[in-house]
Parts: C-alpha cells; structure tokens; sequence
C-alpha cells in the first residue's frame, strides 16, 4: 500500500490489494433478510465457544426475535447435537433450507448434510471457509433478526472469511481463566481490531464452581482474569460462566433450549439491546 493512499481506490492506479474488508462483502440469499450477524469467537479450543453460541441464541429466542445460528465449525459441528436436531437439511432451486430446532432457531451445519454425522470431513482451508460461505449466500433463511456465527477457534481461513463476507455487526469472545488462554485471546482481539469489526462482549466460561453443599465458589482453574482483559480492549459488557454440569448434560441430551444458564441472561440482554432499566 503506498504511504499516500487515501483509501479511495475508485481512481487509484496502484495494484495493491483493497485493505477494507467492507469491499468483499458476499450477497445474501435473494429470500433472506439477516438484520445482525453476530460471530462467537475463541482464540483456543475447548473454551465453550459453542456452547456460549447456543445459550445467545437461546436466549434471543425466548426474547421473541427471529435466530438463526450458522455452525462454521466445519470439521468440528456441534450444534445439531446440542440441539437434538437429527434430520436433514434440504434444499430446491431457490437453496438450501435451514432445519428448525424445538424452539424454531434455524439452524445450519454440515452435519446436516452428511449421511452420517460422526463422517470426518478431510477438506483443505480455502475448501472449508467456501462452504462456510455459503451457508450465507445459498442458505434461505427467510427474516432473521439475529444470527449467531459459531466459528473455529484460532484465527485462521474461516474467521477471516466470515469477517470478510458477512456483514458482522461485532463478536463475542469466549474465553477461561487459565493465563495461557487469556494470551491467546490477544490474538482473536487483535485479529478483529485489525478487520475494524467491534468487540461487543467477552464471556469467560468455567469460571468457578459453587459447592452444592456450602455454596462456596471454588476457582478451579485459577482466579477470574476476566476484568483485566476486559480492561484492557475496553469491554464493559462481560459475563462468567460457571462449571455447570447440567449445562453439559443438557447439549449431550439435545436439550439447550430447556437451560436455566440465568449468569448469560444480563449479558445476553445487553447484546440485544433488551436489557431492563431501573
């Protein structure tokens, strides 16, 4: 990029490559209206990225708006189990038509197009993120109020692909309270800050453990570090997760949609813009 650049490449003679992400922007379904796309992200895996996912879409369900959840995990789909959602997606010459949970999310993954869903899918980068790609241009979604991107931990080909192609109104980051995953989720930050793409929240999962005999908090993979990263890419709206056992045996069920998780209801709130003022 030449130090003179003005941003303006209407008239530019340079054959440098466009640095606004704004300029890949791929096309909705010709029958879609996706009003915020909201992406989940983690800088390491096994944080609870996707079980943060589920819960915001969940809770923006039971808020009365329409939610749509795109599961771009592509090697690593989770939401179908979560959900208990077991059939088919299916599609006609208009695309392809998301499976609806219990609760009417609508939902896509790839495992909803596999024959079987413990099928490995051995794809290459640039393979994975154009499917990814279009979940978003041949999916027909119809209105969707808020759509949750349950991406990859890392900050790889589909991360950047989403930031790129979708209209990301901002991300959520997911992380814990070990030091090693509050460095890498520098790296998810910074990737977003680079993309010019807000951060509107982080939630540190596994935060603590309260006794169900004394009610005391234990703090099983150390003391919270949540306000400090949140401090340090000026983030106010933040939440902590505790290690709730019927939170996981709720996705292994398929049951999500019948959590009580109330510690993401004021954060969840915020993100949508419902919260309740004194």
């Amino acid at each position: 990029m030449s130090e003179t650049c003005d941003h303006n490449c209407e008239n530019c003679a340079s054959k440098c490559e466009n640095p606004d992400p704004q300029s890949f922007l791929e096309p909705q379904n010709e029958m879609s209206d996706i009003k915020n796309v909201i992406a989940v992200v983690s800088g390491k895996g096994g944080v609870g990225k996707s079980l943060v996912t589920a819960l915001l879409a969940v809770h923006a369900r039971r808020s009365g708006f329409s939610t749509a959840i795109i599961d771009a995990d592509i090697t690593g789909p989770s939401m179908p189990k979560s959900f208990g959602v077991k059939q088919r997606a299916e599609g006609s010459d208009l695309g392809l038509f998301p499976v609806e949970t219990a609760t009417g999310i609508k939902l896509m993954s790839l495992n909803l197009l596999l024959e079987n869903d413990t099928d490995p899918v051995v794809w290459r980068g640039p393979v994975i993120a154009g499917a990814v790609k279009q979940f978003w241009t041949d999916v027909v979604w119809n209105d969707v109020d808020y759509m949750f991107v349950d991406l990859p931990p890392g900050t790889g080909d589909v991360p950047l692909t989403v930031f790129q192609s979708l209209p990301v109104r901002g991300i959520v980051i997911v992380t814990s309270p070990q030091d090693l995953v509050g460095m890498i989720v520098g790296k998810a930050a910074k990737m977003a800050q680079m993309m010019n793409i807000p951060i509107l929240g982080i939630v540190e999962n596994f935060s603590y453990y309260t006794c169900p005999d004394c009610g005391k908090q234990h703090f099983i993979f150390g003391e919270s570090k949540l306000e400090e990263i949140a401090a340090l890419y000026g983030v106010k709206n933040t939440a902590r997760l505790p290690i709730d056992p019927k939170l996981s045996a709720a996705c292994d069920k398929g049951m999500i949609e019948l959590n009580d998780a109330k510690e993401i209801v004021p954060f969840a709130d915020k993100l949508l813009g419902t919260e309740k003022t004194a």
